[in-house]
């Protein structure tokens, strides 16, 4: 693989603006449920440098999936402060689009609710949010998404005035599936789609398996994390209705020492089924047991998020048996190993970051979940409290 990739630079109408490869560094993660983001650092006198503008589209020649938009720069300062002579340009990823809007509910309904498989979910709200609005200033020009292919877990999910990007995160990694929008230039389009990663653990014989030891040269660098710090069994749910009165359910399995006990708030549940928008007519009550198996569904998903946590970031080493975006790519499990530690887990790949440098090409990985952030744990706390919570 060459130290270095060019990256084509095209407006946001599909122009090619130029090509660049002299630059001084890029790297850029590819994130399976979020986003990622990109960072080049290029001398300013360049050719095509001046191209390099907020708005503009850049990606690493023919890697349409892996595009970019440019949305800040700045001249970069050296250890000392002073002014260098590159720019330092800042990009997200076309996927990043989604996060400028919010899920507003259909008029005269609480939530935007939608049941079924967790594809059909996640671009029931893009198409509503950005490709087919009500509102036509809501719309994103030259976005189209994938035919759906009704893939991942069935499922019911509501949202209130949450950021688009955000819900998406939260039913990827409910479901497992991931996302992403890439470039078709053929077309002139953005186009939307969900993806399914390959099971190549060393435990299944359908796919020729992948495992990341330093036992067979395949990573140079690992870090491995285990806690029970965050972690809970069982979930006293609370659904609508106040006081003695509210709907309460039990989730979980634990018991005695190895009991840990949660509130969960989700007192948004329905306790009717609105009338469609656009037509005229009464709620329709629901009855109580189909509230409490949605109480409960809630509960089930929501404890997800405090099971144990097992964290393992490693340095792929890009001379090993495994070929990357060959063997193995973002979203796929493979099978961690290190013998020394004890340590032998099946995890997917939910974050590749390539980095070209002058000295060479590397590529680092997260395998599973990533660390939980600050903001992260805030939300967890307040998904306890708040009577308006994500489903």
């Amino acid at each position: 693989m060459n130290k270095k990739k060019p990256v084509r630079i095209i407006s946001p109408s599909f122009v090619l603006l130029g090509e660049v490869d002299n630059y001084e560094s890029l790297f850029f993660t590819r994130s399976w449920h979020g986003l990622g983001s990109l960072e080049m650092r290029i001398n300013r006198y360049k050719k095509h440098v001046d191209k390099l503008i907020k708005g503009n589209i850049i990606f690493p020649f023919a890697d349409v999936h892996k595009a970019f938009i440019i949305r800040h720069r700045e001249i970069e300062l050296d250890e000392n402060g002073k002014i260098t002579e590159n720019w330092k340009i800042h990009a997200l990823p076309l996927k990043s689009f989604v996060g400028q809007r919010i899920t507003v509910p259909p008029e005269k309904q609480e939530f935007d609710k939608i049941d079924g498989d967790s594809e059909s979910i996640i671009k029931h709200y893009v198409d509503r949010h950005l490709v087919n609005p009500l509102d036509p200033k809501r719309k994103l020009p030259n976005l189209v998404i994938a035919e759906n292919q009704h893939r991942g877990a069935q499922t019911s999910w509501l949202s209130r005035y949450i950021n688009l990007s955000e819900e998406i995160t939260n039913i990827s990694l409910f479901s497992g599936l991931g996302w992403n929008i890439y470039l078709d230039l053929e077309n002139k389009q953005f186009v939307f789609d969900v993806y399914e990663g390959s099971d190549l653990t060393s435990n299944q014989d359908t796919l020729p398996p992948v495992m990341f030891s330093p036992d067979f040269d395949s990573i140079k660098q690992m870090a491995y994390l285990e806690s029970d710090l965050n972690y809970k069994n069982t979930a006293y749910v609370g659904g609508p209705g106040e006081s003695v009165e509210r709907i309460i359910e039990e989730v979980g399995v634990g018991v005695g020492v190895n009991r840990f006990e949660i509130f969960l708030d989700a007192r948004n549940v329905e306790t009717e089924i609105p009338v469609p928008e656009g037509e005229e007519g009464e709620p329709t009550p629901r009855s109580e047991d189909e509230v409490r198996a949605e109480v409960r569904a809630i509960g089930e998903r929501e404890l997800k998020e405090y099971e144990h946590e097992i964290y393992l970031e490693g340095q792929i080493l890009t001379k090993s048996p495994f070929v990357y975006e060959k063997h193995y790519n973002l979203g796929d499990i493979v099978t961690m190993q290190n013998k020394d530690w004890g340590v032998t887990m099946d995890a997917r790949i939910t974050e590749i970051k390539e980095i070209y440098e002058t000295s060479g090409f590397q590529l680092e990985a997260t395998f599973g979940n990533d660390r939980p952030t600050i903001i992260k744990k805030i939300k967890q706390e307040l998904k306890q409290i708040s009577g308006e919570v994500r489903r």
